[in-house]
């Protein structure tokens, strides 16, 4: 499994450069495992912006034949997730924060 881990801030100013430096990182793995880990535990300034690039992630995994697992999503994060209505496309292989 490749494990790629978001960085401590996701808001609209980093929103865009975040989810194509995690695309990039993505796309130069070809050969790798079908399954990406996607490390959340170090997010602790975000908005909504995050889910965005979250859900970008899996959309990106998806058309290179991947997918993903989300690991140490803040509950916070969650909580956006459930009010816009996505828990369930973000939830998809989550494990909680420790």
């Amino acid at each position: 499994m490749t494990a790629m881990r978001l960085p401590e801030r996701i808001t609209l100013r980093e929103a865009r450069g975040v989810l194509q430096a995690l695309a990039a990182e993505l796309a130069a793995q070809p050969g790798a495992p079908a399954a990406i880990e996607l490390d959340a535990s170090a997010l602790v300034q975000f908005d909504s912006s995050a889910l965005g690039v979250l859900v970008g992630l899996h959309r990106c995994a998806a058309q290179a034949g991947r997918s993903c697992r989300l690991v140490g999503m803040p509950p916070r994060l969650n909580e956006l997730a459930r009010l816009y209505g996505i828990s369930e496309l973000v939830a998809l292989g989550t494990q909680g924060a420790a």
